[in-house]
């Protein structure tokens, strides 16, 4: 599930574990014992039926799982101000560039999709004609900075790898797609477009990189990054996700992408029409898991069960909010797992036998992601 991003807040912490418990109980599933899951092992049992009674992946619209299946207004949390929008962008372009030393950078955008300027955070080569990781964040991202730069190790992690890593800023609620219509509460969405065709060719000219590209992300970030590498697999040669739930049309994935939208007061059918409908199933990349076919994947997810990071003096919202939103992902993940292997293709999946949904485990697995993208990146 997507839910997670910076720190959910207690307004929401009970519709949240609610809906985790939902998908668990509801799906037949159980969350594996540690240590049965890898990424030479079987996916195990977890497939064993939907919130609506079914088995086929691909299911939805028989179960329980309705258009009205969002975050009660109570439970929400603050999506923050939406950007004003602009009439005057015509063109994409890097407006303005701000540099922290000689190789970390914020470059601001002009955005015609998104009708505003867009900040992205930017970690240089050393070599800048180098390959590019494009790295998504969950459902509350900020507008000023990357999670990534502040939450976990990766400037310090890509400082010595030679390759060009680009951060994005804002998209809260977003799921990074192209929404239909603009939302009152969430604003207009049109990032697929920006991060699939205004921005990379920006980053390639300015920093005259050699075109090849990566994605990772988390939570909602990493559904994100996995429906842009299905639906545009010729820009994407790898993929790196984290905690994420990567199904739109059955009954677990529906329920965890209008939960995510709606955590933030955004209308789940101002994305791709009515729930189930055409375009959720063009998202839906269990569904289009053969457009992955022939990249480096690395899938990893913790199983909500307490770890290293959390001790006497960790809080309850961390424990049963994190967990359950975890135990979820769990599940998710072993959904695309069973169909990657299904279709016989390849990818090394990383069950963790601990870990809460949580910045401090994303942290701890990206050097894990890394031989991936490496292989990903042909470096």
């Amino acid at each position: 599930m997507n839910f997670a991003c910076r720190r959910p807040g207690w307004g929401r912490a009970v519709g949240v574990v609610a809906v985790a418990v939902a998908v668990l109980a509801g799906s037949g599933e159980a969350v594996a014992a540690p240590g049965t899951g890898s990424d030479s092992g079987s996916a195990g049992s977890s497939d064993s039926g939907s919130l609506g009674g079914s088995s086929d992946l691909g299911s939805s619209d028989s179960g329980s799982v309705t258009s009205g299946s969002t975050m009660p207004e109570s439970w929400r949390d603050d999506p923050g101000p939406i950007p004003p929008l602009r009439d005057d962008i015509v063109t994409p372009a890097i407006v303005s560039e701000k540099f922290a030393s000689e190789r970390v950078a914020r470059f601001l955008i002009a955005s015609p999709a998104l009708r505003r300027e867009v900040g992205v955070d930017v970690l240089l080569a050393a070599d800048s004609s180098r390959p590019t990781l494009y790295m998504l964040e969950g459902v509350g991202a900020g507008e000023d900075q990357s999670a990534w730069m502040y939450m976990t190790d990766a400037p310090k992690f890509f400082a010595d790898k030679n390759i060009n890593v680009v951060l994005t800023n804002g998209g809260v609620a977003s799921l990074y797609t192209d929404w239909d219509e603009s939302d009152p509460k969430v604003g207009l969405h049109k990032w697929e477009t920006f991060l699939t065709k205004e921005l990379p060719p920006l980053i390639n000219a300015r920093l005259k990189t050699n075109g090849v590209n990566a994605i990772a992300g988390t939570s909602m970030g990493a559904q994100g990054a996995m429906m842009l590498a299905h639906r545009r697999p010729d820009l994407y040669r790898g993929i790196a996700v984290f905690s994420g739930c990567y199904s739109t049309t059955d009954d677990v994935g529906r329920l965890s992408t209008q939960v995510t939208v709606s955590s933030r007061g955004g209308d789940p059918a101002k994305m791709w029409g009515v729930p189930g409908g055409p375009e959720w199933g063009a998202h839906d990349t269990v569904r289009n898991a053969e457009a992955l076919r022939g990249k480096p994947i690395y899938l990893s997810v913790g199983t909500g069960i307490v770890g290293e990071h959390e001790g006497p003096g960790t809080d309850a919202e961390r424990i049963f909010v994190g967990g359950g939103i975890e135990a979820a992902a769990n599940q998710c993940t072993r959904r695309l797992d069973k169909k990657l292997r299904e279709l016989g293709i390849p990818a090394t999946v990383d069950y963790e036998v601990t870990g809460v949904h949580a910045w401090a485990y994303w942290n701890d697995r990206l050097p894990k992601a890394w031989p991936t993208l490496r292989q990903a990146l042909g470096l």
